[in-house]
C-alpha cells in the first residue's frame, strides 16, 4: 500500500511566498493562538523559537509524519530542526535568515499539526 501525503499545495504556496520579516511579540502571541496547544515558545531562546514534541504509536508513524512534512518543507524551502528516536519526534522551528520567528514557521507548524493528526498521534 502506498501512503500518499496529504494535500499541502495551499499551505506550501503561502510558505514559499512568505516574507522573511521577523514577527513582533504581538504577532507571535496572535499566531500562537492558531496552533495546537502543544506548541510552545522555547524558554529564553535567542532567537525566539517554536518547539513541540510529537509522540506517535510507533516508529512507522513517526517516520511517516517526517516524510510528509519533509515534502512540504522542501517545497516551501523552509526546513525544520528535528530529531527522531523511535516513536518521538522533537521539533524546533525558527527562520535563520530573519533571526527569529516568521510566518513561515507558523505555516510549517500548521502543516505539521495536520500531518500528525493524519498519521496518528498516540
Amino acid at each position: 500500500q502506498i501512503v500518499r501525503p496529504f494535500p499541502v499545495a495551499v499551505k506550501v504556496a503561502t510558505m514559499a511566498s512568505g516574507a522573511l520579516r521577523r514577527l513582533t511579540g504581538e504577532q507571535v502571541t496572535k499566531a500562537m493562538a492558531s496552533l495546537s496547544p502543544q506548541w510552545r515558545l522555547a524558554p529564553a531562546a535567542a532567537p525566539e523559537r517554536l518547539e513541540r514534541t510529537f509522540q506517535f504509536r510507533d516508529f512507522s508513524g513517526a517516520f511517516g509524519f517526517m516524510s510528509r512534512v519533509a515534502l512540504a518543507a522542501e517545497k516551501a524551502d523552509h526546513h525544520p530542526n528535528w530529531s527522531n528516536v523511535y516513536s518521538t519526534v522533537e521539533v524546533t522551528l525558527w527562520t535563520h535568515d530573519a533571526g527569529g520567528l516568521t510566518e513561515k514557521d507558523f505555516s510549517l507548524a500548521t502543516v505539521m499539526d495536520k500531518a500528525a493528526a493524519d498519521t496518528g498521534l498516540e
